[in-house]
């Protein structure tokens, strides 16, 4: 009788640890936060969203993230981004966790575009770069330039500001 549940309780761990590795998460961020997260299509929450899925290795997840005063952002990740230990460590033994033994990535972080016309200090605030250190101001600020969200003398304006401060 005692066999008989130590092999119950001995299944049901490795069932546990299969179906545990057949899941997998990521968060999905947005700078700035609090765009709305669309996942192939349909309406799921806003940034930060966790996302958990079972898809299989190679299975793509269509992301669109919207804003006011910003440009839709489309983007997707697939499964197969980290390999997942307990999945491979379980497909030895059973061959169907193979289907999962690549996982997400933890998190992800997407930079939102300010709409055309939208002024250099209000995208500041937005996206928090006053509190930033200079080179990152500045690399924002040059990102603004090549999007062509300012113009070169805004651009050469806002450069002297930051570097006199």
């Amino acid at each position: 009788m005692k066999k008989n549940k130590v092999g119950v309780i001995s299944f049901i761990l490795a069932g546990s640890l299969l179906l545990a590795s057949c899941s997998s998460s990521t968060v999905i961020n947005s700078s700035p936060a609090g765009a709305r997260v669309f996942l192939n299509g349909e309406a799921v929450g806003t940034t930060p969203y966790k996302h958990t899925d079972t898809k299989i290795v190679g299975s793509y997840t269509s992301v669109k993230l919207e804003k006011e005063g910003y440009e839709p952002l489309n983007v997707g990740f697939s499964r197969s981004e980290q390999a997942d230990v307990g999945a491979i460590i379980g497909g030895i033994f059973v061959l169907v966790p193979f289907l999962w033994t690549m996982k997400y990535k933890p998190e992800r972080t997407y930079e939102m575009v300010p709409l055309s016309g939208t002024k250099v200090e209000e995208v500041k605030k937005d996206s928090g770069t006053l509190s930033q250190s200079k080179s990152e101001e500045l690399r924002n600020l040059k990102k603004l330039l090549d999007d062509k969200i300012i113009t070169a003398e805004e651009f050469e304006k806002e450069k002297k500001k930051i570097l006199d401060k």
